[in-house]
């Protein structure tokens, strides 16, 4: 698309009709069956006798969890799997927004009816050249990328409440102050937060649905975060917020919406679950795929009222368009497109002007790869490079060495060693009687990698690679845990809330257990196996342990840590890694990624 026509289409988003409230995402799904025979015959008579067609495709463009990617991820973050004919997998390289912003706009020529929405999780948690400036530059990009609509997820509160609405309303940050000379205008899309609440007014604190209309067609849009937001972000996140269930608030507007007659309804949803497959074109609607996804997801599908016509959602990062019946038995799309901008799904809503409804039998769906072979979109190099001139200073640092790789995925992860090791080493500068140090998994957001990076040598770590890794500014802290309490956190890996999806935390060296998955609930942590330097834990010592602010404050499903005492609170977790990176590494000593064997699974 040139850069004119880009321009007249931004115009035209913008004559789109904001009705109050409702909300915008895309839907997904590859629900292939054919139009009714007389579709594409049927037409309507509108004034002056011009006939137009019963049935008018409009093209749903949705991704989720960009979390900041700007320019294209590093390592495994870069890639994603595709199921090749003849069953076996390839890996191919995607995502960076000067890519999806091409993709996006090459997949809306010709289409006159087209929607860009997103599920969540557009920020936060970002790498430098976005999170240093608390991420105007997403905003900013999702600007360009003619965003339509997207609903909240947990990171949007990462930084509060006060801090969303200057994302979505603009103004200087209130510390950092304004960042270049042109004034930060905010989104000029609308956030949908649905089920988040102002504790005191019982309201939602940003728009709940948003109305898409083109002349005759319209599509709302009802956006909610997972309800479990407070159980995975820090408490002073969500400080005066009440977060609702997600099947009782979609249901509720969706009768709003169907009172203001729009009968045709997307929600938006952060919250997700996994595929049988990682491939992001596995078939889950094939014969023999059973039920496709499994987790939370698929339940509020299956429990969301039958007027809502597709599902767009996120939280896990996992790629998938499939379909899940309705309360009726009706099947409906239910779309995720991985994350950090890597794809995005292609949806087409087929509405008819009969009903005011789509016809979801005619709603197709597919995950595209936002590939790298393709010509960069100019306004977004502009927009990257203004960005990192600002950032250079900070973020071209060097901060360590690495020998190799060190990735950041598995039960245990060589990364998820060196960060707890890191974390016990500061612990012990803090406290000579520290014994170990705990990592959540979800505040370890994306490898390490070799390869050189712009002007940087092979093996050379910069600050803002670190950022990437450890985006949170989380304080690293001090408390003192029994034996027993220890030996509970560790069980609350696998059962509780944890008990579906596990949350395996990082462990400092010392510190052993075996995970037998053979078993169920909190018994697959063996407790006669969990030594601390070779002896068994006990029951009735007390334990020094490191851990950073959002999980001494019981987080991601570990309550009791929640329960420990004589706190110490010390720096920043960046500031952390990067202490320990410099004081362990050198260019002609690098550190090598670890085994990875604190942990024994039995599988």
């Amino acid at each position: 698309m040139s850069a004119t026509s880009h321009q007249q289409h931004h115009r035209r988003r913008r004559s789109y009709a904001f009705v109050a409230g409702a909300a915008a995402l895309a839907t997904a799904g590859a629900l292939a069956a054919a139009l009714p025979a007389t579709a594409s015959a049927s037409s309507q008579k509108h004034g002056g006798g011009h006939h137009v067609s019963r049935y008018q495709d409009v093209q749903l463009l949705s991704f989720n969890d960009l979390h900041g990617n700007l320019e294209p991820p590093a390592g495994s973050s870069g890639r994603v799997t595709e199921l090749q004919p003849d069953g076996t997998t390839k890996t191919i390289d995607a995502g960076g927004v000067e890519y999806l912003a091409t993709h996006l706009r090459q997949a809306r020529e010709g289409e006159k009816y087209s929607i860009t929405a997103a599920g969540g999780d557009m920020v936060g948690a970002s790498p430098l050249i976005s999170g240093l400036f608390h991420d105007e530059p997403t905003i900013e990009a999702l600007n360009k990328l003619d965003l339509d609509v997207t609903s909240v997820g947990n990171h949007e509160f990462d930084e509060g409440a006060r801090e969303l609405a200057r994302l979505q309303n603009g103004g200087c940050h209130p510390t950092a102050g304004c960042y270049t000379d042109e004034k930060f205008t905010g989104a000029d899309f609308p956030y949908l937060a649905a089920n988040v609440l102002n504790e005191k007014s019982g309201k939602p604190i940003l728009k709940p649905y948003w109305v898409w209309k083109k002349r005759d067609v319209k599509i709302g849009f009802i956006g909610v975060t997972l309800e479990d937001t407070p159980g995975v972000v820090s408490a002073e996140g969500v400080k005066g917020l009440k977060f609702k269930d997600e099947v009782e608030t979609i249901n509720k507007y969706a009768r709003v919406l169907q009172r203001q007659g729009v009968k045709s309804i997307v929600a938006l949803i952060h919250e997700g679950g996994q595929p049988a497959s990682a491939a992001y074109n596995y078939n889950c609607d094939a014969p023999g795929a059973g039920d496709g996804i499994s987790g939370p997801i698929a339940d509020i599908a299956k429990n969301i009222t039958p007027s809502v016509d597709a599902l767009v959602t996120g939280h896990t990062h996992a790629a998938y368009v499939c379909t899940i019946p309705d309360p009726s038995g009706k099947p409906r799309m239910v779309t995720s497109a991985a994350s950090f901008g890597r794809l995005y799904t292609d949806t087409t809503l087929t509405y008819d002007r009969f009903t005011g409804d789509i016809a979801r039998t005619a709603v197709k769906s597919a995950n595209r790869v936002v590939t790298r072979d393709v010509p960069k979109a100019p306004d977004m190099t502009a927009l990257i490079s203004k960005w990192n001139t600002l950032a250079a200073p900070i973020g071209n640092r060097a901060i360590g060495y690495i020998s190799a790789d060190i990735p950041s995925t598995g039960t245990e992860s060589p990364l998820g060693d060196l960060i707890a090791d890191a974390q016990l080493a500061y612990g012990k500068e803090l406290d000579p009687e520290t014994d170990l140090a705990l990592m959540n998994p979800g505040g370890i957001r994306a490898p390490l990698t070799y390869a050189a990076k712009g002007s940087e040598g092979d093996g050379v770590v910069t600050y803002a690679e670190g950022f990437t890794v450890q985006p949170f500014s989380n304080t690293l802290n001090l408390q003192d845990l029994t034996g027993a309490q220890l030996i509970q956190v560790l069980k609350e890996q696998v059962s509780g809330t944890n008990a579906a999806s596990p949350k395996i935390l990082q462990i400092s060296s010392g510190l052993t257990y075996t995970l037998d998955l053979t078993k169920s609930g909190a018994d697959r942590v063996v407790t006669d196996s969990i030594k601390l330097n070779g002896a068994a834990i006990d029951p009735a010592a007390t334990y020094r342990v490191a851990m950073n602010n959002f999980l001494a404050g019981g987080g991601d499903g570990f309550p009791t840590l929640g329960q420990g005492t004589n706190d110490l609170v010390g720096t920043d977790d960046l500031t952390v890694l990067e202490k320990y990176l410099t004081a362990n590494s050198s260019a002609t000593s690098p550190i090598a990624p670890s085994a990875a064997d604190r942990i024994t699974v039995v599988r």
